[in-house]
């Protein structure tokens, strides 16, 4: 299984989710609101630091857990549909996950994902 997290701008969110939802087996997303900056804005400031402290961008980060098949093209998704070939389109990690669980019924790893691995059918 992988997770992959991605940081958007939040204009983007309607594009990113119609592109997830249009993979076969998608198995699901978190979204929550994230403020940062990427190492262009962390360069030295004249400003003093509280000033600086409010020069964060909102963004959102989405989280995803997949079977590891999935996990490319997840990443091709978001990458194509929050694209805009301007600064802070945002960024994409993949992580490997070694282990879900799902706390209703104790299902674990792709079954707690609610997803069939590849070659299987759900």
């Amino acid at each position: 299984m992988k997770e992959v997290r991605a940081y958007v701008q939040t204009f983007m969110l309607e594009h990113v989710i119609e592109a997830l939802l249009a993979i076969p087996g998608f198995p699901g997303i978190s979204v929550t609101d994230a403020r940062g900056f990427g190492c262009e804005r962390a360069a030295p400031h004249e400003a003093g630091p509280a000033e600086e402290l409010t020069d964060f961008t909102p963004k959102l980060r989405l989280e995803i857990v997949a079977p590891d098949d999935l996990s490319d093209r997840i990443v091709r998704a978001i990458a194509g549909a929050a694209r805009t070939g301007n600064r802070g389109d945002g960024k994409i990690f993949v992580a490997d996950v070694a282990r879900a669980v799902r706390v209703r019924t104790g299902e674990e790893d792709d079954a707690a994902l609610g997803v069939a691995s590849a070659g299987e059918v759900a």
